[in-house]
Parts: structure tokens; sequence; C-alpha cells
């Protein structure tokens, strides 16, 4: 019987990596550096050794993993084949699971990041039991990812579940990192949260704490809890941005749950105050059903739903 798993989630400056047994318990976790030099050719290279540590230091026998699961930056097909590159790891298009295959002689997935993320979120986190949800990542970006019926969707070009580039805002001026203007991710990122304060500052002489404050989005959250009037309407602006995205988003793929993760999810309950009552305005018909929550599994979401890859 295969008891254990392996998930990684390879980032820009550390390789995240979790054991964990058969019911999806992590028994162990631990990081080692993302080394980009030569573009990149030493990173599987030094996830393979790694996990052949752990199985030295666990007295585990490689018959005994159902495999590994990786998660990476960068648009990848089912097979596990980046498409275009991971270009923050340096990587061009190839698959990973016969890459990293090389190096350990045990069944290899990989999956987008984000997808891993959100496979987490429903395996053991805030999506656990239900199979069709919407992982909505808001961070530095806004990031996605999608699974119907337990299966996630990764879209005929790898970019499915991108849903921080959404575009909410013709009148737009400034571009996205994308290079379009008036994406989602401008306005319900954090970043984007401070540039809607911003710009609300320049245009309004509301008293608020927030004038000569470094602005952020926890600074414009703390200050809705304490009952501020001028983040309160700033964060009625985020929420109609990402409320309207995320109906957009229903009506496509019409999920169970909507899992809140990110930075950004850290205001909490509060945060989900502002996103509900827009996605019920925006939202058609039944997708309205739709339910919330916030993320549960922090940082470990991507090494919990790489290690879902190879266990579920």
């Amino acid at each position: 019987m295969n008891k254990y798993a392996f998930g990684v989630d390879i980032g820009g400056t550390t390789v995240k990596m979790g054991l964990f047994d058969g019911a999806g318990n992590v028994l162990d976790k631990w990081e080692i550096p993302t080394v980009k030099d030569n573009n990149g050719a030493s990173i599987l290279p030094d996830v393979a050794g790694s996990i052949l540590a752990k199985l030295k230091e666990k007295d585990i026998r490689e018959e005994e993993i159902a495999g590994v699961g990786v998660g990476v930056p960068g648009p990848m097909n089912e097979e596990g084949t980046i498409l275009g590159g991971a270009v923050n790891l340096g990587w061009g298009s190839f698959n990973i699971p016969e890459a990293l295959g090389a190096y350990i002689k045990v069944p290899v997935k990989a999956v987008n990041d984000a997808n891993a993320a959100a496979f987490g979120e429903m395996w053991q986190g805030g999506g656990k039991g239900y199979d069709s949800l919407v992982a909505v990542t808001l961070g530095t970006g806004v990031g996605g990812g999608i699974i119907v019926r337990g299966k996630l969707l990764v879209g005929a070009f790898g970019a499915g579940g991108e849903i921080g580039h959404v575009h909410l805002e013709d009148a737009e001026t400034e571009s996205c990192n994308c290079g379009n203007k008036g994406c989602l991710e401008q306005y319900a990122s954090a970043t984007g949260i401070a540039r809607l304060a911003k710009r609300y500052l320049e245009t309004h002489d509301t008293p608020t704490v927030l004038r000569g404050e470094t602005i952020s989005a926890k600074t414009v959250f703390d200050a809705v809890k304490a009952g501020d009037a001028a983040a309160k309407e700033i964060a009625g602006q985020f929420g109609d941005y990402l409320g309207k995205g995320l109906a957009m988003v229903s009506s496509v793929v019409n999920p169970e749950i909507f899992v809140i993760g990110g930075g950004v999810s850290k205001a909490g309950e509060i945060l989900l105050s502002y996103i509900e009552p827009y996605f019920r305005k925006y939202a058609f018909g039944k997708c309205r059903e739709t339910k919330f929550a916030l993320a549960k599994l922090g940082n470990d979401a991507g090494i919990y739903g790489a290690a879902a890859l190879v266990l579920r």
C-alpha cells in the first residue's frame, strides 16, 4: 500500500516541500532555496535530492510513495508541460514529470501553482466538502484556480483560471502587468486596493486616518475595522470590482463556493462582507447561491494541493 506523498511548491525564492501520509496529514514540511543560476538547471535535481534525503531520514522506501506532486509558476497543460516557460525560474518549455522522473523513480504530476493551491483548499482547506470551486488569491496580483467536479480546469493553453485579467474598466489609463488596461487585478489585488485608496484621497477631502500613512491593503482594512468613513468607501469600490468580476466567472463555471485567500484575506471575515453583496447584485439567477469562505491553508495550500494530485 502506498502510504506517503510529497507536495512541492516551486517559487521564485524558495521551494516549499511537504511529506504527507495517505490520509492527507502533513508529517513534515521544509524549504530549500530556489537556485535560478543557469536558467534554473539545478532546481529539479535539488528537489529530487531533498526528497531522497527525506526518505532516508524517515526510513521510507520509494515503493511506499504514491508520488510527487509539483506546483510551478507558469501556464501548464494537463500533461505537466510548461507552455511558454516559467519566466521567474528561467525555464523554457518542457515536461516536468519527465524531467523530475529522471532523478527519482516515483510517479510525478505537475500543475500551475495557483491551481495547486486551489486543489489544496478543496482537499483540506476552506473548500473542503465541495468539488466545484474557484479559489481566488488576492496578493500582489489576483490569481485563480478553477475546479469543476473535482477536476482542475487548466484550459487549452494552460491559462484557465487567470481571473485577475478579466476586463472590468474601459476608462483605465494605467497598464496592468499583463499589458492590458482595466483588469480586475488592478483593483482587487493588494497593490490594486492601494491604488484605489490613493485615487480616492486625491479626489475627496473626507477626513481619514489614511492621510499621511503608507497606504496598503492592510492599512485600508484596519481603518475599515476602526469605522473610518473614507476607508469604507474604498473597501466598497474594491468589493464592487471583485464582486462584479466573480459574478462574471460564476456565469461561466457556476461554482459551489469561492474560497478567498492570499495576503489580503488576512483582513478576515470583514473582507467577505464587502464582496458578497456586490456579487449577489451582479450575479445571474442561480449563480447567486454560490457560497463564500476564507482560505485556511495559507502558504501551505500549494504543497497540500500538489500532494493531493497523487493521493486523490
